[in-house]
């Protein structure tokens, strides 16, 4: 019940933004960030309404989410912590998108090991914008050049982009961050259509979504918010 009731405070925070920026709601989709919760939690979450849930380790997501995943078709597992080569099998196997595609190396990696899959593995590429201690392509003319070398790629589908602002309580910082991603997206949609390929910015947590939905984003990144009691 606590984690319903996050949910529909969440909700109303969601809508509340939607109205100040001239947004529908069915623009956005609420992502639960789901790393460290145990499936019990998930669960809930689940039948509170939510349906996309993100993970950051690959070893955690499918030894806990496997069973989840096949009784719960509906949900999309998406990774969106930091993944390397030698992890890019399983996670290619096992999610349904991937966030954090933060370098070309990886890039070709969740390439070759989505060659088994029945259907293409969704694809973000991630931009830094500002938190020092993240990852992701350092500007535009790296975003592009991995644009490249994703659309040349056959199992793999260019879904958006991704970023993660700085943690601060600058407020400015933040929307600077955003305003770069989405920025970054008007332009990737202009050298590489079709638009939808780069539809998705999936930006703002739970310190920072209202701002993110003002700034643009289609899908919140939320942990803290829904699970915490």
């Amino acid at each position: 019940m606590v984690i319903a009731g996050n949910i529909a405070k969440i909700e109303e925070r969601i809508l509340n933004a939607c109205n100040k920026a001239g947004r529908k709601r069915e623009e956005i989709t609420l992502m639960g960030v789901s790393k460290f919760i145990p499936v019990n939690l998930i669960e809930e979450a689940f039948n509170a309404g939510v349906r996309y849930f993100g993970e950051s380790r690959v070893k955690e997501a499918v030894e806990k989410l496997e069973g989840f995943k096949i009784n719960r078709k509906e949900a999309q597992i998406h990774l969106i912590g930091s993944l390397q080569r030698n992890k890019a099998k399983n996670a290619a196997m096992f999610f349904d998108c991937v966030q954090s595609a933060d370098r070309n190396e990886l890039i070709a990696e969740l390439e070759k090991h989505s060659q088994l899959r029945s259907k293409k593995l969704d694809v973000l590429l991630e931009l830094h914008t500002g938190e020092e201690t993240k990852s992701g392509f350092e500007n535009l003319d790296a975003l592009f050049k991995a644009a490249e070398n994703l659309l040349s790629c056959k199992k793999l589908q260019p879904a958006g982009l991704m970023t993660m602002a700085p943690f601060t309580d600058d407020k400015e910082a933040v929307r600077s961050s955003f305003r770069q991603l989405a920025k970054a997206q008007e332009e990737m949609q202009k050298r590489f259509p079709p638009a939808e390929n780069w539809a998705c910015l999936s930006m703002g947590m739970s310190n920072d979504f209202e701002t993110a939905i003002e700034e643009g984003s289609t899908l919140l990144r939320i942990g803290s918010a829904i699970f915490k009691g």
